[in-house]
């Protein structure tokens, strides 16, 4: 026969709302014993300290009493004596001896009883024996001995005992149906949001979540609802640059095979021969797509640099990132003149990201400014902490309708499809703005062309 034991990999977990219901039980049992334990310790220490009180009591006021009667059988008894009762009493000797008292119901005598008949100081004790309280006080030249049991007083504490144990016990049940019931509706939100969790990552499904209430986990619900409502719009983002991608892609791409068809079919043999001015048109067409197809890539790569967390912070100065961009757009458009004006600002991000987005806007400028244009580029600070670099051009401008969509990803107006680029570079100057707390902005020149803002935060003072 094998014996096999349960390892804790496979024990199985208490559930949450088990744990619950054992915390409250636990919680409660915890408090009623305390409880308990204090409500008992006091009512006995209580009825100890009253049976003392009591025993005391009646033996002084035995003693105190001088008169003396004289029974039928000649015995001369004190008249406290005869007032007692519920106690065993007894007269005793300093030899121990018993001068007044019965057989049947004598206290028990020892040597703390003799003491005090030898003139000793009254003292109470405990007999073990007998299970009573034992007084023994002075008395004439004899010592007063009173003993009362400890059973009753037991009695009395074992119904108490009994009494608090059994509500007690009621209360730790109570608190566990308690425990339970508050942990399976407290625990319904944390259902559904295990149910949801479990959806997502089974179906992808990103519906939200019903909330109730205003609570802790009505806010982790709400929270929950957030995260997947981020979810979504980045995967809609994601599935619309995809397609926006490959419909761009498209068009340089069967230009592509075109012409490269048409080269090759040229060289088969028997076929017509191109004309040479023919080919070198067909080769400036393929280094003009090749070059639309570069760029395009590269811009969608940047852009995906562009959503992704920033790597690095730095000190940037924003004069020293528009020089350079500017280095670069003069070298690209020798026929277009440059009006800039630069006033000093700083402010902390990525200079790549933000040179980049400058470079882009010089260049839509260029793209639709006419030949001998004039792009004027100006970078002043305005209130609030915030600094505006305006690049403008003296060319055809954006219409109203197109204004809100200008920074829109691959979006191109009617007279910009006839000309190079992707239609993503002001979305690239839209995202790098954003990732650096600012804004862009889309509107008319004072010479009728187009005037693209870009709003950064930042200090006019050099940034320690």
């Amino acid at each position: 026969m094998t014996l096999t034991s349960a390892t804790p990999a496979a024990k199985q977990r208490v559930s949450l709302r088990s744990r619950v219901t054992l915390l409250a039980a636990s919680c409660v049992a915890g408090a009623v014993a305390l409880v308990s334990l204090g409500a008992y310790w006091t009512v006995r220490e209580n009825l100890y300290t009253q049976l003392d009180e009591t025993l005391w009591q009646k033996a002084q006021a035995t003693v105190q009493n001088k008169w003396i009667v004289e029974t039928s059988s000649g015995e001369r008894l004190p008249v406290g004596l005869l007032g007692l009762s519920g106690v065993e009493v007894a007269l005793v000797d300093d030899t121990g001896d018993v001068v007044i008292g019965t057989m049947e119901s004598l206290p028990p005598i020892g040597p703390a009883e003799v003491a005090v008949a030898r003139g000793g100081a009254p003292n109470i004790r405990t007999d073990a024996k007998s299970d009573s309280r034992v007084v023994a006080v002075p008395y004439q030249r004899d010592a007063l001995v009173l003993a009362q049991s400890w059973g009753p007083t037991r009695k009395q504490l074992a119904d108490l005992s009994l009494v608090l144990l059994l509500i007690g016990g009621a209360g730790v049940l109570v608190a566990a149906a308690a425990g339970t019931a508050v942990a399976r509706t407290g625990l319904r939100p944390v259902q559904r949001l295990t149910r949801a969790t479990e959806r997502v990552a089974t179906t992808g499904d990103l519906r939200p979540i019903q909330v109730d209430g205003d609570d802790e986990l009505a806010r982790l619900s709400h929270s929950f609802n957030l995260m997947l409502a981020a979810v979504a719009d980045a995967q809609n983002r994601q599935r619309q640059l995809v397609a926006d991608a490959g419909h761009e892609l498209r068009t340089p791409l069967t230009s592509l095979r075109t012409n490269l068809e048409l080269l090759l079919s040229a060289e088969k043999p028997n076929a017509p021969r191109l004309s040479e001015s023919d080919r070198e048109e067909i080769h400036e067409d393929l280094r003009a797509q090749l070059d639309e197809l570069t760029q395009l890539i590269g811009d969608l790569v940047e852009l995906a640099r562009e959503d992704a967390p920033p790597l690095t912070q730095e000190r940037v100065d924003m004069v020293e990132v528009v020089e350079q961009a500017l280095a670069r757009a003069r070298r690209r458009a020798a026929d277009v003149h440059f009006e800039v004006d630069l006033q000093p600002w700083f402010l902390v991000g990525e200079p790549h990201a933000l040179e980049r987005a400058v470079l882009n806007l010089l260049d839509n400028a260029v793209k639709f400014s006419p030949p001998d244009g004039t792009v004027r580029v100006d970078l002043r600070p305005a209130a609030h902490g915030y600094a505006f670099l305006q690049v403008a051009d003296a060319g055809p401008g954006i219409k109203d309708s197109d204004l809100p969509h200008v920074f829109d990803r691959f979006y191109r107006s009617d007279e910009a499809r006839t000309l190079p680029g992707s239609g993503l570079g002001l979305a690239i100057v839209k995202s790098a703005a954003q990732r650096h707390g600012g804004a862009v902005f889309a509107g008319r020149s004072a010479d009728g062309g187009a005037l693209i803002a870009m709003r950064l935060p930042g200090s006019s003072e050099p940034i320690l």
